[in-house]
């Protein structure tokens, strides 16, 4: 509902504007049409020539130039917004082939000069006809002949310059594919250089089947490492079992048993050395130690111990101190003592394949691991080898191509319509005209009259004085003609009249009645006593309100007391028609008294007005005389009513205002604009004012709810004008 009142308000305030501005909006499009009318009527005839240009597909240069293996036999545009008729069309409009023309045909201008591209070109309209691949030529001129000439002419030089072109193009393209060719030759054979030297540095035969056996040998050798730690558990734990029973540590068994054997020769010593020290016993009981054969005998000891120890040497390979006792073993020992050496050779045989197996075990596992990369790598260096073999390939294929395409290349263009001398001349350009002056003079009347309205910075509607004061709006006074009194001075003076009592039954009467009874709903606790009425700029019809309100006032059968504290240009006692000899100035001063000096204009109604204009308004104004004297008058009256100067004038409303109830802000639409509306309220808002509302003054009040207000020309006659149709007393 919001939205739908919004736009009958800007319609309407379409339509006011209009209404208001009509007249210079209407005299500025009779001219701008006028003018138009006129320059097509002046227009001479123009003849129009057109021919027809039909492109074809393109199955030659462009088909070279993709360096890839898809045909691509269209004319196709570089991009997806691109079009191929109108990038054709861009060419024929060209500078260079419109120059070409000129000096072809030697086309000149009314002086004799050579005519330039740019006006060629102007008089130059190029279109596609629309699903076709056809390009339609056409050229106004005023003399027919030369129409036609430019066309076909035009179209010939574009099309010889299109073979021209696409050769050229194919031209280029086996220059491009010629210096190509080495270089890619060149990184063909690098590619297949680094594939080699790769397979060659890695041992690369066939990665995919050596990655399958690698698993197949890696099981075996685990299965075969398992085996062989088994077996070597068993050596292990027969060889220290042996060693327990035998009763020697591992190595000296080994010895003895290798002494033991009888190749050794160490058998024979010890028996000698057992015999000898037999004899020597048997000497030792019948002789002294010192006799001459245990001596020998003593000798024979040493000796046979010396080559024993020679024997065990020998044996062993290194010198070692065995035990005699170990050396004569019984048969059983023996027997222990030689499978003792037996596990120990399958121990150590086992040992060895362990490490063996585990080491080729390590190796195949490594590789393992380094085949995926290998393959990763061998991957890339094949792939480097295919796209340059691809590339090299295609090159070469295109090469073919290109040789073959600059044998046949005749271009995408064909003169399918030539242009006709035309007989009738166009008429188009004279209604452009007309068409484009009317569109003209519309934006210009339009443009005429937002001017005019962004210029009037006035108020013009209730809705922008209520936006403009942010108060409420307590009555809205229609606009009242004024009645001229007489001239004073080369000034005319004018007073509005008091529609309360010259005309009770208006409109206006009953608007001022229910300001009254506004104001007296205003303040539920404690009645208005005393009001200042006050505008922003002069001439808003602040005491014009002042003195309907009074009168309204006083016909409830209320006293009422009407001050004229305008000091600077009081009105009051014109428009009561009374003297002005003595009054508020006076009474301040106390150079009268008020009961002397106040005047009683109807029952009820006492007005007092400005007196003497003095220097200094304000220092009596805000004096403490003034304060006395408004309560003074809120004792002796029942409703005080004060006609202060307007706000942007001088601060004395803001000072009465203190000493008064409040404020009332007469606002006139048509006369009161923004800025001086914003300063009024910054005013107020500065100096902590009580304002009681808005009268709005001067309004129109149609059937619509939203009111509009008079023209400034109508309102010329203004309330606030001082003209009187009443004789100064």
């Amino acid at each position: 509902m919001e939205s739908r009142e919004a736009i009958d308000i800007n319609l309407q305030n379409l339509w006011l504007s209009i209404k208001r501005r009509w007249l210079p909006a209407a005299g500025i499009f009779g001219c701008v049409l006028g003018c138009s009318a006129l320059a097509a009527s002046l227009q001479q005839p123009m003849y129009q020539a057109q021919g027809k240009i039909l492109l074809k597909k393109i199955d030659n240069a462009s088909s070279v130039t993709e360096l890839s293996q898809t045909d691509n036999s269209e004319l196709e545009p570089l991009s997806q917004l691109g079009n191929p008729s109108q990038t054709e069309i861009e060419i024929m409009s060209s500078r260079p082939l419109a120059k070409e023309t000129i000096a072809a045909l030697n086309l000149k201008d009314k002086k004799g000069a050579t005519v330039q591209p740019t006006e060629l070109l102007g008089k130059l309209k190029l279109k596609n006809v629309p699903a076709t691949d056809v390009v339609q030529v056409a050229y106004e001129s005023k003399n027919p002949e030369e129409a036609a000439a430019v066309v076909n002419k035009l179209m010939s030089l574009y099309v010889q310059n299109n073979i021209q072109s696409n050769r050229a193009q194919t031209t280029a393209v086996g220059e491009f594919i010629a210096k190509q060719l080495p270089t890619v030759q060149g990184t063909l054979r690098q590619a297949e250089a680094k594939l080699r030297r790769f397979k060659e540095q890695n041992q690369v035969v066939n990665l995919d089947e050596e990655g399958k056996s690698a698993v197949e040998v890696i099981k075996q050798l685990e299965d075969q490492v398992t085996a062989t730690q088994a077996a070597l558990v068993q050596a292990k734990t027969r060889s220290a079992n042996l060693q327990k029973e035998i009763g020697i540590n591992s190595s000296d068994i080994i010895a003895v048993n290798s002494l033991n054997q009888p190749a050794g020769g160490a058998q024979k010593v010890v028996a000698e050395l057992q015999q000898v020290e037999a004899d020597l016993v048997v000497l030792q009981t019948r002789f002294l130690d010192g006799h001459p054969k245990i001596a020998e005998l003593q000798n024979k000891k040493a000796a046979l111990k010396a080559l024993l120890q020679q024997r065990i040497t020998q044996t062993l390979g290194e010198p070692k101190q065995v035990p005699i006792k170990d050396l004569q073993m019984g048969a059983l020992k023996q027997k222990l003592t030689e499978d003792f050496a037996t596990s120990e050779v399958e121990r150590l045989s086992l040992s060895s394949r362990l490490a063996y197996l585990s080491k080729n075990l390590s190796a195949y596992k490594q590789r393992a691991n380094v085949i995926p990369k290998l393959e990763q790598q061998q991957q890339e260096l094949e792939r480097q080898v295919k796209a340059s073999q691809a590339t090299y390939e295609i090159l070469l294929r295109k090469q073919q191509e290109v040789k073959v395409e600059e044998n046949r290349n005749i271009g995408n263009a064909s003169i399918i319509e030539t242009a006709l001398v035309p007989e009738q001349p166009t008429g188009g350009k004279k209604l452009i005209i007309l068409g484009l002056g009317s569109v003209l003079a519309t934006l210009l009347a339009t443009g005429t009259i937002l001017i005019l309205e962004i210029s009037d910075r006035t108020i013009k509607t209730l809705r922008e004085v209520r936006d403009a004061f942010g108060y409420t709006v307590i009555a809205c006074i229609p606009h009242v003609g004024k009645k001229v009194g007489f001239r004073n001075q080369k000034q005319e003076w004018a007073v509005p009249e008091i529609s309360v009592l010259e005309n009770s039954l208006s409109p206006i009467a009953e608007n001022y009645r229910m300001l009254q009874a506004n104001l007296k709903f205003l303040s539920s606790e404690r009645a208005l006593k005393a009001v200042v009425v006050s505008s922003s700029v002069p001439k808003e019809g602040k005491s014009t309100v002042s003195a309907n309100l009074a009168a309204a006032i006083a016909q409830l059968g209320r006293r009422v007391l009407l001050v004229d504290a305008d000091m600077r240009c009081p009105v009051q006692h014109h428009i009561w028609n009374i003297n002005n000899v003595a009054g508020l100035s006076n009474v301040i001063v106390s150079q009268t008294e008020f009961q002397t000096t106040v005047q009683q204009v109807m029952t009820n109604l006492d007005v007092l007005t400005a007196g003497v204009m003095p220097p200094n308004p304000m220092a009596l104004l805000d004096s403490q005389r003034m304060a006395s004297l408004v309560n003074y008058f809120t004792q002796l009256y029942d409703f005080v009513i004060i006609d202060a100067p307007p706000l942007v004038v001088a601060a004395d409303a803001l000072t009465l205002g203190k000493m008064t109830d409040g404020i009332l802000l007469v606002a006139r639409l048509d006369l009161l604009d923004f800025s001086s509306a914003a300063a009024a309220k910054e005013a107020l808002d500065r100096s902590y004012q009580k304002v009681l509302g808005l009268v709005v003054n001067g309004v129109t009040m149609p059937n619509h709810q939203y009111y509009k207000f008079h023209t400034r020309r109508d309102s010329d006659r203004d309330s606030e004008q001082l003209i009187s149709s009443r004789k100064f007393s």
